[in-house]
């Protein structure tokens, strides 16, 4: 994610922590050696951004116990500067107060409206979405229930132009949607639609006036494809192994496009671009050469290169940036 003062900060969540790497100086190409935040029982983490700057780190904990489940809470935490501290990690609860329900909260999804409250989305044990979220004075709000039925882990929200926030989840054999009518305001629901998606691989990308375009894989065929509300999903080839697909919006040499990356069954990293909300026009995947532990990530640098990145079968940071050529390419990997 792309600092204030133009550098680049990467960050992975471990089995006991959060590891993060930031740019010794804007653009590149050094990196500093990993630094190490513990959280203990930290089993998903998810990291947004506003335009502020700051970022938000949004985990699930589970505690485990010596009788009974585990104790699961949704926990926050804080970056509000690059290569600073992070704050302290505090709790945001579960929405359940059962044992056994608590249990079996999700995984946060996570986004930041235009004036800077976090939007905090998980499923409840029933399998609908609840939502968290700061009022207007950055205190927290209680649990709300969006409802929604058999929600999977791995939901996508997206912050529009206007600031306002959209999610969207996955069912079994459809695709819920919710929308604020306007910036912080309540959250609407909008009718399902019938689509078949594999659970865990859904992005979002703010591609249009108060446009999102929405990219995973199909379980059937094992391809990626795109998908606008309202229109018909355009499939994209390839062959994901079940992470979410890294999608950015660039405008090299004036040229709107839309920048894809995922990892296949064999962990090889692939790479593609296409004029944005023009994916019918094809879409041609590119390897990288180079192999990942999970999903790859993409950013702009405080250049407005786009940059590659990805964590090695050595758990090192690999990162790749693009070239002066018209084409989006990109140059030679480095390792932090």
């Amino acid at each position: 994610m792309l600092g204030k003062d133009g550098r680049l900060t990467a960050y992975a969540r471990t089995g006991d922590g959060l590891l993060r790497w930031t740019e010794l100086r804007p653009g590149g190409p050094q990196w500093s050696a990993p630094e190490f935040f513990p959280v203990d029982g930290l089993t998903h983490l998810t990291v947004v951004q506003g335009a502020d700057a700051y970022v938000h780190f949004l985990g699930r904990r589970e505690v485990r116990r010596a009788d009974g489940p585990p104790a699961v809470d949704i926990v926050h935490a804080i970056q509000y500067q690059t290569g600073r501290p992070v704050t302290e990690w505090r709790s945001l609860g579960n929405a359940h107060q059962d044992r056994e329900r608590a249990a079996r909260f999700g995984a946060p999804a996570g986004a930041v409206s235009g004036s800077g409250r976090v939007h905090v989305f998980a499923r409840n044990a029933g399998g609908g979405v609840m939502l968290r979220r700061e009022d207007a004075s950055g205190k927290w709000e209680g649990w709300q229930d969006l409802k929604g039925s058999q929600v999977k882990d791995g939901m996508a929200a997206v912050v529009h132009d206007s600031g306002r926030v959209e999610l969207l989840a996955v069912g079994e054999g459809v695709v819920m949607r919710w929308q604020q009518e306007s910036p912080d305001g309540a959250f609407r629901r909008e009718p399902n639609v019938s689509l078949r998606v594999a659970p865990g691989t859904v992005a979002a990308l703010p591609t249009g006036p108060e446009r999102a375009t929405y990219y995973w894989a199909e379980p059937d065929r094992g391809g990626l494809v795109a998908h606008r509300p309202g229109r018909s999903a355009i499939p994209l080839g390839g062959a994901p192994d079940g992470e979410p697909v890294g999608a950015l919006r660039a405008d090299p040499a004036g040229y709107d496009c839309t920048v894809l990356a995922h990892r296949d069954q064999d962990w090889q990293v692939l790479f593609a671009v296409c004029g944005t909300e023009n994916e019918q026009a094809g879409v041609r995947w590119s390897p990288t050469g180079e192999r990942a532990l999970g999903a790859p990530a993409l950013a702009l640098d405080g250049r407005g290169r786009v940059v590659l990145a990805l964590i090695g079968p050595d758990g090192r940071l690999r990162v790749a940036r693009q070239t002066e050529a018209p084409d989006l390419s990109l140059g030679p990997w480095t390792r932090a």
